[in-house]
């Protein structure tokens, strides 16, 4: 578990975004993956004694600079799987605001796993005609086997956005997770039971088990 924690934490590294003078690119995905990475790295590098005095800080960045690049709604429906239909809709709304909260936290414990790592991206494939994309990575560690990850990136039609709705270390997708965690749970006690457990999630302080920087290569120029 902890080092599927670890790499979701890498793999938040490379999905989340901080402000700039530049703004991601959400017109290609293999760009927003890449401009926020890289984006993101600057940000938690310049505020490393400040996330030292306060992790929840960390928090606070997941909070302001994932969720924009983020298709949490639709992350939050994937994990609900079969069980989507029978969740009452005015349970709905409560449930996916949890669920961006829970997203939120997640993250922001698994940045509290980091060592020192490199990320390399594969290089961009064509995407005009394609309504999801999966931008591929691999982590090379000075003293670990590397580990590939992956993004999932979709487009909003209306928008023609693209945003992450998941991600995936060593063939473990981070929604599929989720759904079998939360599957057994629907099932005998219903969607409350499941927003109370990311609720007593999110009420957990954010601790730092590990402190590291993480480069980043193949970002756009």
């Amino acid at each position: 578990m902890k080092k599927f924690m670890a790499a979701i934490g890498i793999m938040v590294m490379s999905v989340v975004g901080t402000a700039s003078a530049q703004t991601v690119n959400e017109q290609n995905p293999y760009e927003l993956v890449q401009d926020v990475a890289n984006r993101t790295f600057d940000r938690i590098k310049a505020n490393q004694a400040e996330i030292k005095a306060d992790p929840e800080m960390l928090r606070t960045i997941m909070e302001e600079e994932l969720v924009p690049h983020i298709d949490y709604k639709f992350a939050a429906f994937m994990v609900l799987g079969k069980h989507f239909k029978s969740v009452p809709q005015e349970k709905m709304g409560e449930y996916i605001s949890v669920f961006r909260q829970y997203l939120v936290t997640t993250y922001a414990v698994a940045m509290g796993y980091y060592d020192n790592q490199t990320v390399i991206f594969e290089p961009e494939s064509s995407f005009d005609d394609k309504k999801s994309v999966t931008v591929r990575a691999v982590v090379q560690d000075p003293v670990r086997p590397e580990i590939k990850i992956a993004f999932k990136v979709r487009k909003d039609s209306k928008t023609n956005e693209w945003k992450a709705y998941d991600m995936v270390a060593e063939g473990i997708s981070m929604l599929n997770s989720k759904r079998s965690e939360f599957e057994s749970i629907l099932r005998q006690e219903g969607i409350d039971a499941v927003i109370a457990l990311m609720r007593d999630k999110i009420g957990k302080p954010v601790e730092l088990k590990q402190g590291a920087a993480i480069q980043i290569e193949g970002e756009p120029e």
